[in-house]
């Protein structure tokens, strides 16, 4: 693992050149998709670091967003906005973030899945658009610390009875009264970082406040922490887990719909978009539940899908944002007659967002339709809802954003720029190209 991290350590040193940065983060990427053919169980161990496919997956995902992260933030460098200060941040949280994804021990991922909050805490306080966004930085804090420090008690509690916090190494709890309290509070950590319906109050106010960097970096990798979390500390209770299995069902889906409804009444573009990956991260939640071979690639599938999607569309509304002033839907509508071109992406992240073919969210979202009505035929209804609404919000964005009369104080023409091309069209790609060779990630 260390020639993982030592390249990281090296781009640290060359923070004050961007250019040098950007160049280094693409050459990782590009070495890391030439490991993709091994035998998918732990390999490159060592000093408590190791990977899986899993792993190689989420350690691929969170360098890639980050390559595109310096991008789509051009206008921090050409500001001159402590450009060298955001470049450090950002790198620390890549190693935190790498580190989290390829550790084996228990005890290391969550000390570096926590210290991954500051520097998000750090690029919202410090380039945020609002003096809102340090009650949005507080909010982020506190839902995460809240239910952290149980996560930890827990954790030690079963080093203390079961000698050891090495991940799959057999740590199968048996059913006990306090072994149900510690499932519990092991799964609420995680549902706060996923985020779900009813402890996401923190989500869409972190969105709006954050820079383009940060909402990149939230949507993109660190809500799927929480799922990567789950799907490591739920092999120790398959035993318990089954019996709350129609809690989290009833909560993924019900919650789905609520915030599918929520979706449809915002004005801000950040928002809704933000909102929207509460609901991919409540089908995940169910995916995960179930314990099926199908519902685990769906989550993976969605999950990673749902990484690039987001982060596009969330770079689109930068792009809007720096042209209007705005992103209010109310204020930046008719945008297909001053940006025709730049109108196409916006229907081609949306429609992938719904998950129209032939998008990576297709593809996990029937395999976690299939896994839900394996587990219940009445989740039907549950997921009839939440597909049916997933697509009216959307359609509702994209048709707001681009029909219409546009605002007449309008200051800057530009169609776009063949830096924000080659953005959206680093996002759309692995979003597509991938599901031509759905064998590779269904095997994990």
């Amino acid at each position: 693992m260390l020639k993982f991290f030592f390249p990281l350590i090296l781009l640290i040193h060359f923070y004050k050149e961007w250019k040098i940065i950007q160049l280094g983060l693409g050459m990782m990427a590009f070495i890391l998709s030439l490991m993709c053919f091994h035998d998918f169980y732990m390999y490159n161990m060592g000093l408590m670091f190791g990977m899986d496919y899993l792993s190689y997956i989420m350690v691929y995902l969170s360098i890639w967003i980050m390559f595109l992260v310096l991008l789509a933030s051009e206008s921090i460098k050409n500001s001159k906005k402590f450009h060298f200060s955001f470049i450090m941040v950002n790198l620390i949280l890549l190693m935190s973030l790498v580190v989290t994804f390829s550790s084996i021990s228990y005890l290391i991922f969550y000390i570096s899945f926590e210290m991954s909050l500051i520097p998000t805490l750090i690029l919202i306080l410090g380039w945020g658009y609002q003096p809102e966004r340090i009650q949005a930085g507080i909010y982020m804090l506190f839902y995460t610390l809240t239910l952290s420090l149980p996560l930890l008690v827990c954790l030690l509690n079963i080093y203390y009875s079961k000698g050891s916090l090495i991940m799959m190494s057999s740590l199968n709890m048996n059913e006990s009264y306090m072994v149900n309290v510690w499932y519990m509070f092991v799964v609420l950590a995680f549902l706060v970082k996923l985020p779900m319906y009813m402890f996401h109050l923190w989500l869409p106010k972190a969105h709006v406040e954050a820079p383009v960097a940060g909402s990149m970096i939230l949507a993109g990798i660190l809500l799927k922490l929480g799922g990567y979390g789950l799907f490591r500390v739920l092999i120790m209770f398959q035993l318990i887990g089954i019996k709350f299995m129609s809690i989290w069902m009833s909560m993924g889906l019900t919650g789905g719909f609520i915030i599918s409804l929520v979706c449809l009444r915002q004005v801000d573009m950040k928002s809704l978009i933000a909102y929207s990956s509460v609901v991919h991260m409540g089908l995940v939640l169910c995916g995960l539940m179930i314990y099926s071979w199908w519902g685990l690639m769906g989550a993976i599938v969605v999950m990673v899908g749902h990484g690039l999607c987001s982060s596009g569309l969330f770079s689109l509304a930068n792009m809007i944002y720096e042209r209007v002033g705005s992103r209010s839907l109310l204020l930046s509508k008719g945008l297909l007659n001053f940006m025709p071109t730049m109108g196409m992406w916006w229907f081609i992240l949306s429609i992938s967002n719904m998950a129209a073919p032939p998008s990576l969210n297709m593809m996990g979202e029937i395999s976690l339709i299939i896994s839900m009505i394996s587990w219940s035929e009445i989740s039907v209804i549950g997921i009839m809802l939440v597909s049916f609404f997933s697509a009216v919000y959307t359609l509702y964005m994209y048709s707001l954003s681009q029909h219409g009369l546009f605002y007449n104080s309008l200051y800057s023409c530009c169609s776009g720029k063949v830096r924000e091309y080659m953005l959206l069209v680093l996002h759309w790609m692995p979003l597509n190209i991938l599901i031509l060779n759905m064998k590779l990630i269904s095997s994990v």
